[in-house]
């Protein structure tokens, strides 16, 4: 099952130290932490990491528990991550190995989510004895590469 969003949040709280007995977090801080949520997501998202994260056209539509629907693997990035972006607003420290966790977890959601342009022979190479030039085209050369990467509709760079 999921993570909800509360639940995220909840566990970036005690990330930095501001949950359990000690501190109830209030309405407004758990409003002010999903709109940081919400932010660091589609952030992420425009930056090409799609974890199917149900982001809210407007912050007023934003439910804090609604389910994630994010792979588990995805877990620990997402709430080191929002520990940090939260730490600021409380005066907090953030621990160094919590930074390092949030690096490495946000550099490996990253690294899934690029993916590598393809290979693709010049456009000056020889086509070879093999290729009749009168079955295809009247050209010595191989056929010049096409760009994998093109800009699609919505502006967003798109691997064809």
């Amino acid at each position: 099952m999921p993570f909800s969003k509360r639940q995220f949040i909840e566990a970036a709280f005690a990330e930095i130290g501001m949950a359990g007995y000690v501190f109830d977090l209030q309405p407004q801080d758990l409003e002010q932490a999903l709109r940081r949520l919400d932010a660091m997501m589609a952030e992420w998202n425009a930056k090409g990491i799609r974890l199917a994260y149900p982001l809210p056209s407007s912050p007023q539509f934003s439910d804090i528990n609604a389910e994630s629907d994010v792979p588990d693997s995805a877990n620990e990035a997402i709430i080191t991550n929002l520990g940090i972006r939260l730490a600021a607003g409380y005066g907090k420290a953030i621990m160094p190995q919590t930074m390092m966790v949030a690096k490495q977890g946000y550099n490996t959601l990253l690294s899934r989510a690029t993916a590598p342009i393809p290979a693709q022979l010049p456009g000056t190479m020889p086509a070879g004895a093999g290729n009749k030039p009168w079955r295809v085209y009247d050209n010595p050369f191989i056929q010049p590469p096409v760009d994998p990467v093109q800009v699609g509709p919505d502006g967003l760079l798109e691997l064809y």
